[in-house]
This record gives structure tokens, sequence and C-alpha cells, in this order.
């Protein structure tokens, strides 16, 4: 795993093999991060990145200057390891051990962008949650972006407040505003 921009460019981080994690291609990510640079000043952001894995979001994120983000994982290897790589690189990255529906459900704080990568399996009805909660709980801000990636196999099109998706091999990126 690389971080692509930013402070902490070209770094390589290398994630144990037991964590149940698919991190998110460097073609892919980068192709991402070209569209959000267009849409958003990155110091002035809050961001959630849900299912957060091996924290691969949260780095790019942080070393383009994001300075609010919180990354949320059930897996204890998962938020060990990101707590680890956040201190090693002085990143501000919170960690929060958690189920994303239940963290969803109760959660106050508002974000700008909010990354969801759940496992590419998942059930189609839980993909449907997550855009569900983000919106009935008010997670999103104004102006706020949700993206959930997800395999080329799943169409998220049809759900409330989908805007567009970009492919780019076999992950897709599906876009929700308000």
């Amino acid at each position: 795993m690389r971080i692509i921009s930013g402070k902490h460019k070209g770094r390589n981080l290398q994630a144990p093999k037991k964590l149940p994690v698919r991190p998110t291609k460097d073609m892919a990510k980068e192709s991402l991060f070209n569209i959000l640079n267009n849409s958003y000043y990155f110091p002035d952001l809050k961001v959630l990145d849900l299912f957060a894995g091996t924290g691969n979001i949260s780095y790019e994120f942080a070393s383009r200057g994001v300075n609010d983000i919180l990354a949320i994982d059930a897996h204890a290897g998962c938020i060990e390891f990101i707590d680890k790589t956040v201190s090693l690189l002085d990143m501000n990255i919170r960690t929060l051990k958690s189920d994303v529906f239940t963290f969803l459900e109760r959660n106050k704080e508002q974000f700008d962008i909010i990354f969801a990568d759940p496992f590419y399996d998942m059930e189609l009805s839980d993909f449907k949650i997550i855009p569900q909660l983000v919106f009935e709980n008010g997670v999103l801000s104004e102006d706020g972006v949700l993206i959930i990636e997800h395999s080329n196999r799943t169409s998220l099109a049809d759900l409330p407040h989908y805007k567009n998706s970009r492919k780019y091999g076999g992950s897709v990126f599906s876009f929700f505003e308000k």
C-alpha cells in the first residue's frame, strides 16, 4: 500500500497479512482523489472513513492536509494497525472500533466526506443501509459527499441521493449527495 500524494507521497506501508482487508488499488485511489481535489480544499474537511481496514484512504486524506479524520472498523487488528501507523507518521486520525451500522445509528457528528469501503460480497440490502443511515441521521454536511466503493457486479444507482459512479477495473465508486 502506497501513499500517492501530499506530505507522505511515495511512502509504502505494509499491513499485516492476517487482516481481513482489500485495500483500494493505487490507480482507483489516485483517480478518486483527482475528482475530490477539484471540488474540495482538503485542510478544511472533516472526513469519516467507514470500514477503514488498513486506513489506506485515511492516510491519503491526512497526507493531503486533512486534520480531522475518523476511521471506523469493527476489526481490532485493523484499528491497532491504523493507530500504529498514525503514531509513526504523526497524523491526525482518530480511530474507533465499532460496527459501522451501529456507529451510524448513534453518531452525532457531521462530516464533509464519508468514504465507505465494505466487503465487496456484502449483501445488497446491507449496502443500501449505508446511505439510508447517513442521510436519515444527518451524518453528511450540507455540501458533503458520501462515496461507497463496491464491486462492478453491484449497482447502487437506484438508491436515493445517488449522483453518479466511476468505474476503475473491478472497483466502482458511487457518489451520493443531499
